[in-house]
């Protein structure tokens, strides 16, 4: 079975927690950027969600071998700021995924 892990900043990685999810902790984008390699190896990753903060702070290679693989897939947490690209991306993921445009709308 595949697992559901959330990379977040210390303090919204408690709530995650709290609700019994497997989290790890970053403290800025860098941190993230060093620990996102070994979760997207890890044979049982189903789902990462990351802080949409720290997606935006992704190099360009990292996201293209993001959007690139199959599993595990890479989900954008929105985040305070509410700035960034997570629905648009999100729309890219289900494209792939089912081969059709699906527009999102809050």
């Amino acid at each position: 079975m595949y697992k559901f892990t959330v990379l977040t900043d210390p303090d919204t990685a408690v709530g995650f927690r709290m609700a019994g999810v497997e989290t790890r902790e970053a403290g800025n984008a860098e941190e993230a950027r060093r620990l996102l390699p070994g979760l997207l190896q890890e044979e049982d990753a189903g789902i990462i969600a990351v802080s949409e903060e720290f997606m935006q702070g992704l190099d360009e290679r990292l996201m293209t071998r993001i959007e690139r693989s199959s599993r595990p897939i890479v989900i954008p947490i929105p985040g305070r700021s509410r700035q960034g690209g997570g629905m648009a991306y999100i729309e890219r993921l289900l494209r792939r995924a089912i081969g059709h445009n699906i527009v999102l709308r809050r």
